[in-house]
């Protein structure tokens, strides 16, 4: 079964108040077992305009990622979030067919 992602691209506008955000949703991604892969650090903006932070969690599956999003949990983590950035979120189902080559 393919995993599910989120990914996000953030401008913090307010550090502190995010600091609240990033408390309140490790509450839903521990829950929903989210596990980041990208969690801002460096990164290359090639093609595009990029935001300051990247960000890439990932999900046992699509079904969960959704699920996590959708859950009282992160939907009091997203009041925060929405304060103190601003952003884009996707969240996408991952690929587990044939690879080029």
């Amino acid at each position: 079964m393919a995993k599910g992602y989120w990914i996000a691209r953030v401008d913090v506008s307010d550090p502190e108040a995010y600091q609240a955000y990033v408390r309140a949703n490790a509450v839903a991604f521990a829950k929903f077992g989210g596990r980041f892969l990208v969690r801002g650090g460096p990164y290359k903006a090639v093609e595009g305009v990029a935001r300051a932070r990247q960000v890439v969690i990932e999900f046992k599956d699509y079904a969960t990622a959704l699920a996590c999003y959708d859950s009282q949990e992160y939907q009091q983590a997203k009041d925060l979030r929405a304060k103190a950035s601003q952003s884009e979120l996707v969240i996408a189902e991952g690929y587990d067919g044939p690879q080029p080559g």
